[in-house]
């Protein structure tokens, strides 16, 4: 990341409200160093964030980091080192006296510093693989270097826990959190800290049974950044608790916008299946899932509920800025009815009836399934416009007059269009389209039956076009079509011949 990305992605931990950001490594190298001068100088730091920085337990990497700080008005100095058996015996060739004196090293010229530094400066400390370090050693280590900071419960200091390589299951973990706090010296003086990585998939896991342990605090990744698998994702254990109704404090409320930010200036990939912030977590394929869906989304509006019990949705997706209808409700060749219903009805203000819905979710998933791709809720509305809609293709309703001959009969003349030829003919009939439906029946020879008729406003408006919904069934196969006009006499017309039209089809 350059410069300038590493100022907008701070700038977005802060606007999501972290209070303190581990910037970097500023003795690593000039990007990293220009990086923390950059925020102090310019004054970037929010007073109530406190911007922590790493180093080792070498003099001259210690001395940079604190000329790195100069001016900051609050740091946490986070050093390590490794204390792990296998890095103590292959890595550094030493003894376990020879280990901890390092770390001391290191804690005194911390302590050296921070007497002269004009801004307030916290400890950490680190036993690096600290799951691979006998938990006595780990103790021991640890409270040499309390030893030397001599934390008070006004001026604590941490002592960090890192999962820097998994090992075990996350109750091995847990245990061993439980270990450090029942054995560090000055308990209420220290802040215990966990750091894991998940290199077993269980760094969620071990962070929130470290927490139950006994834990305070956790360092985390936005989307579970890091080396090898990364770090716990601290969107994820945020959003744990927030499902369980513990506020994280933190503001995910618009995760896609968080998401575009990280994609872009690391250049990493956020995966669709990453829990909360993938494109597809809350997405619902399956039809028997949509179905399940979209009734509880209306039980929620009927029964105006205050919990969130949504089937197949563990937190309301628009709580973290997804929208329902194009990101919950995915059409493919696996989709029912029921998502497909909910998505014309959501977007598009049309309530097909049960048995229409039925017949029109086959025809979408046919045309998914041939097609090899998911449909997007334009391509549904497209192809319900297409193939059900006002279809005019072998017969027309040119022109229809009534009138009423008894309380239960019309008289009417209706003039038909059919296969290229327009034709006039008077009928008899218990309504207006019952006379038309007379009328195409006599043009076109054919011996359906009108089943059912349905008709509602697209719109709570004087002005409002009609939809209406007809089946029609000839020797035991029922034929839908819907009419849309703003009179809805036209409407329920136009419905007719569309369903008539599909039959001849």
């Amino acid at each position: 990341m350059s410069l300038e990305e590493k100022l907008e992605f701070f700038k977005l931990l802060c606007s999501v409200g972290f209070k303190e950001i581990e910037i970097g490594f500023p003795a690593a190298s000039e990007t990293e160093y220009e990086f923390c001068r950059t925020l102090i100088e310019n004054n970037l730091i929010p007073d109530d964030v406190t911007i922590q920085v790493l180093t080792q337990s070498r003099e001259h990497i210690i001395a940079k980091t604190f000329a790195a700080l100069e001016g900051a008005k609050h740091a946490v100095v986070h050093l390590y080192n490794s204390t792990s058996v296998a890095q103590r015996q292959q890595v550094f060739k030493r003894e376990k006296k020879e280990i901890i004196d390092i770390a001391v090293f290191g804690a005194k010229l911390c302590q050296q510093y921070k007497e002269t530094a004009k801004g307030k400066i916290t400890f950490e400390y680190s036993p690096e693989s600290f799951t691979g370090t006998e938990p006595e050693f780990a103790a021991e280590i640890c409270n040499a270097v309390l030893d030397v900071w001599q934390p008070t419960p006004d001026d604590k200091a941490i002592i960090n826990l890192p999962v820097t390589v998994a090992h075990s299951m996350p109750h091995v973990y847990a245990n061993q959190v439980e270990y450090m706090c029942k054995n560090l010296k000055n308990r209420e003086s220290v802040i215990i800290s966990l750091h894991p990585h998940n290199d077993r998939g269980c760094a969620v896991a071990d962070s929130e049974m470290g927490l139950l342990a006994g834990g305070d605090r956790i360092e985390g990744t936005l989307f579970g950044n890091g080396e090898r698998t990364g770090n716990v994702d601290i969107i994820t254990l945020a959003l744990n608790m927030y499902s369980q109704g513990v506020d994280p404090g933190l503001d995910f409320s618009n995760l896609p916008a968080i998401t575009e930010v990280y994609e872009r200036v690391t250049r990493m990939k956020v995966s669709e299946r990453q829990p909360y912030s993938g494109s597809l977590v809350f997405a619902a394929f399956s039809g028997s899932h949509q179905d399940a869906i979209a009734k509880g989304m209306k039980y929620r509006v009927e029964k105006g509920a205050s919990s969130w019990t949504v089937p197949y949705l563990p937190i309301d997706p628009a709580d973290v800025g997804r929208v329902y209808e194009a990101d919950v409700i995915r059409i493919n060749s696996q989709s029912g009815k029921g998502g497909i219903g909910y998505i014309l009805e959501t977007q598009f203000k049309l309530l097909l009836p049960p048995k229409m819905r039925e017949v029109f979710g086959y025809h979408v998933k046919s045309i998914s399934d041939h097609a090899h791709k998911e449909l997007s809720p334009d391509e549904v509305h497209e192809i319900f416009l297409r193939d059900f809609v006002n279809l005019q293709d072998s017969l027309n309703v040119v022109n229809a007059t009534y009138e009423d001959v008894s309380a239960d009969e019309v008289k009417g003349r209706v003039e038909i269009e059919y296969c290229g030829k327009v034709e006039t003919v008077e009928v008899i009939g218990n309504g207006r389209l019952d006379c038309v439906s007379n009328a195409i029946k006599a043009v076109t020879g054919k011996n359906y039956t009108l089943e059912s008729y349905v008709e509602h406003a697209l719109e709570e408006k004087s002005t409002s076009q009609a939809a209406s919904y007809v089946s029609i069934s000839e020797e035991g196969k029922t034929h839908w079509g819907v009419g849309i006009h703003h009179d809805i006499m036209t409407s329920s017309i136009r419905a007719l011949v569309s369903a008539v039209n599909r039959m001849l089809k």
